[in-house]
């Protein structure tokens, strides 16, 4: 509804202005003042979109009310109502950005053609304000879906280098050249604080919120050069931890891997905080990485950093003959360098325990491994930890037992029929019942490429198609096929053709007419 306001000294004037108004107007809220000064205090009230003032009123004048109201409420459009038609009253209005005015006496037609010009105006500005905030919010939409993506396929998978560069321009977080992974463990049932962790993260304008997946939930934090790694890390641990409602606190834990300086090295720093979450009996509630090998040197580390990856890269692509094979090897070398017994066997149980995270990673639902007994020799250690492995590779085989054959082709038709709206990991999860993280390396595996790729082309094969419509805007096509913003679009659009949209369009329709 448009809020109206008529200010005039006379109340025969506003009395018989407010009538004209609501006989020709139906649907204006319309309010009186009898003053420049009472107008002026009843505008941060009632806030209206258009004021009816006139100039000569004693007091606060009409022009002088226009200058104090505007500058605290500039969207507020003005009709000057006078007895002067005179140059230096127009000049003034005009230079304070008054719409136009009415002399007294005037004609109904003349006030109504001046009043609904102004109000056309005043409806075309609010309905261009809503059609902005749609797009606004379904950009914070997108941007939402493209962090937890960018986070899920940076830690887990390979984002396509054309479009890691773009989705990053979107997000208002800008990268920096160093960074650092941190693993948040969640106690069951407190899932609905995954948006004030979030928001949290949000607030040092520093970080990446990935999905949650299980109880783990991934953040990538960038670098403040104006702190170190440890004030800054440790601010952000104890921030989020203050989240946790009062009983809870004891039951959340936050790893931090060490800093890397590349997002290619991310999924490094990632290992190092699943490492740091290993034993959560902290007194902080939170440990370094390097903490836990402060007292270790590197010939007594069960994985070093590089066999970390690796093996976390084997669990994930499910082969299980060179997982055993790699344990294996590790226990025969502390077995031959005469390594004490109760030592190997926590060693052997921090690989096993991370074998098991991971695999809660892709959606494989696995008990933390634990020995029965703290073994006697050897061949007990040997013989329990095959038998962990054995357990472990049996969840992971009937998990995949469960998936339906034509799981990819569904991802691919429901990407296909639904391009044109915002698609993520969990979408995608939720639709085959798989977790995101292993929809993303399944689809590479059997496609050959990320999700986000296949999608992308969706959307481009669709805008080709809609671009033979020479009636349809570049801006309307940009919003049918999926994006909020054109000139995002355009980029990867000519990303993709090598072409810009219009140039496109261009030459299609000249093919079109020879």
């Amino acid at each position: 509804m448009i809020k109206l306001l008529i200010v005039d000294d006379e109340q025969i004037e506003r009395e018989g202005m407010q009538t004209i108004l609501e006989r020709n107007f139906p649907g204006l809220l319309i309010k009186q003042a009898k003053n420049g000064k009472m107008a002026v205090e009843m505008a941060d009230d009632y806030t209206p979109d258009l004021i009816l003032m006139d100039i000569k009123m004693p007091g606060l004048n009409g022009l002088e009310a226009v200058e104090q109201i505007s500058a605290k409420h500039p969207n507020t459009k003005f009709i000057m109502v006078t007895a002067y038609d005179t140059f230096g009253y127009v000049k003034a209005a005009i230079q304070l950005g008054v719409k136009d005015y009415i002399l007294k006496p005037s004609k109904v037609s003349e006030i109504k053609t001046t009043v609904g010009k102004v109000l056309e105006q005043i409806v075309q500005e609010k309905a261009q304000q809503i059609k902005t905030k749609l797009q606004e919010a379904a950009l914070e939409k997108t941007l939402t879906l493209v962090e937890t993506d960018v986070v899920t396929q940076l830690l887990f998978d390979h984002v396509h280098e054309v479009h890691i560069d773009m989705l990053m321009e979107l997000l208002d977080i800008p990268s920096t050249n160093e960074m650092f992974a941190m693993i948040v463990l969640l106690p069951r049932g407190s899932e609905s604080n995954y948006s004030m962790i979030k928001d949290k993260v949000r607030q040092t304008k520093s970080g990446w919120v990935g999905a949650l997946y299980g109880n783990q939930l991934p953040i990538i934090v960038f670098r403040q050069p104006d702190k170190t790694f440890r004030s800054q890390a440790s601010t952000l641990a104890r921030d989020i931890l203050t989240i946790s409602k009062k009983g809870q606190a004891i039951d959340w834990f936050i790893g931090i891997g060490e800093v890397c300086s590349s997002l290619d090295q991310v999924r490094q720093s990632y290992q190092d905080a699943l490492m740091a979450t290993m034993d959560t009996k902290a007194l902080t509630n939170y440990r370094f990485y390097t903490d836990i090998h402060t007292s270790v040197d590197a010939h007594n580390s069960s994985l070093d950093k590089n066999q970390q990856k690796e093996m976390a890269d084997l669990i994930r692509l499910g082969q299980w003959g060179d997982v055993y094979i790699y344990v294996m090897n590790i226990l025969q070398c502390y077995e031959k360098e005469g390594a004490d017994l109760l030592r190997t066997q926590q060693r052997m149980l921090e690989i096993l325990w991370i074998t098991s995270r991971i695999l809660n990673e892709i959606g494989v639902e696995a008990t933390t491994p634990l020995y029965s007994v703290q073994t006697t020799n050897y061949r007990q250690l040997r013989s329990e930890t095959k038998q962990l492995l054995e357990g472990m590779k049996q969840s992971y085989d009937s998990h995949c037992n469960h998936l339906e054959a034509d799981t990819i082709q569904q991802i691919k038709q429901y990407i296909i029929d639904h391009s044109h709206q915002d698609i993520s990991l969990d979408t995608l999860a939720r639709k085959v019942g798989l977790s995101p993280i292993y929809i993303s390396k399944m689809f590479k595996e059997k496609q050959g490429i990320n999700y986000i790729d296949f999608l992308t082309e969706c959307r481009m094969e669709k805008a080709k198609r809609l671009m033979s419509n020479s009636e349809k805007s570049i801006k309307e096509i940009t919003f049918e096929v999926g994006y909020h913003d054109p000139n995002y679009f355009s980029k990867v659009f000519k990303k993709m053709t090598n072409v810009s949209p219009k140039e496109y369009r261009k030459t299609l329709l000249r093919n079109k007419a020879n």
